[in-house]
């Protein structure tokens, strides 16, 4: 009987869903440092994608927490060399399952191309990823922006950044300043006042409060490089006069060079390395400082 043939394929298709949804449930329940064995028990998008059914979205929400857990988890390690094979192959499931989730490319493309030991140190699969979501959305100004931001901030491909915020300035909505912002990339780089600007703009516009904190805490990055500039002048006068250079901050004070102990945009004192070389502490909010960009103007 028809009827005696569907309801078997009818209970296998119940049991797969099943078995992918609790699949899913377990990878994200189990502890941070037995998620951290480089295992992955179902890499096949498309054979998730068949077991979820109907589930897509819920088993998506699933593998984007484990993507969370895992980054998290290595990021907070205390082991010297962190590892995050899996975040890739995570956030390919989710956008696989639900190719409309937004946030996963926003926040797993910074995840990726965050240099380490903050991230996966992958900004070329930072750029996969968004260019995939582009295919599913392709009006999005943001989507587009953001390659941009990635191509400029981690790759230091001006460029290559320039084209896709001109990319993005030609989609609907799109804010008048991204047309700005590729001639900026053009003409000045990688420079402090380009790298302000872009952050500022990015501070503005930010959709979640986690974009937003990230912009304010790249902007006293960049404040912190213009004080850093400023100091290893003063630093650089100082070995001219003196035919070698200041063991300390105090030997400035104490010539009226400065009038203090240099601080960072979060308090802590700044470190002055052997040759005058200029950095901020280990202790400080702020370290590691991403790769410089060159002072306004030079």
């Amino acid at each position: 009987m028809p009827g005696a043939r569907i309801l078997p394929l009818v209970v296998i298709a119940v049991l797969l869903a099943a078995g992918g949804l609790l699949q899913a449930r377990l990878e994200a329940r189990r502890p941070v440092d037995l998620l951290e064995t480089g295992e992955l028990y179902m890499r096949s998008a498309k054979v998730l994608d068949r077991a979820a059914l109907s589930y897509d979205a819920l088993v998506a929400d699933v593998y984007w927490m484990r993507a969370i857990q895992h980054y998290g988890g290595q990021r907070r390690s205390e082991k010297t060399e962190k590892r995050y094979d899996l975040l890739y192959p995570l956030l390919d499931l989710t956008t696989a399952l639900d190719p409309y989730f937004s946030a996963v490319y926003y926040f797993g493309s910074v995840f990726l191309a965050e240099p380490m030991p903050g991230g996966a140190g992958r900004p070329d699969l930072a750029v996969t990823l968004l260019v995939r979501a582009l295919q599913f959305q392709p009006d999005s100004w943001r989507l587009a922006q953001q390659v941009g931001f990635v191509h400029y901030w981690y790759q230091r491909d001006f460029g290559e950044a320039a084209r896709w915020f001109d990319r993005a300035a030609a989609m609907p909505g799109a804010p008048p300043w991204l047309t700005a912002l590729a001639a900026t990339m053009l003409a000045e780089g990688g420079d402090l006042e380009a790298s302000r600007r872009l952050w500022q703009q990015m501070m503005e516009t930010a959709e979640s409060d986690w974009m937003r904190e990230t912009a304010q805490f790249r902007l006293m990055q960049i404040e912190a490089y213009v004080a850093i500039n400023t100091l290893e002048r003063i630093v650089m006068a100082f070995a001219e006069a003196h035919n070698r250079p200041a063991a300390n901050w105090g030997e400035l004070v104490r010539e009226g060079r400065l009038r203090g102990v240099p601080l960072d945009p979060t308090g802590t004192p700044f470190v002055l390395e052997a040759w005058g070389n200029v950095t901020v502490s280990p202790q400080s909010r702020l370290y590691p400082l991403p790769d410089r960009p060159s002072p306004s103007g030079s």
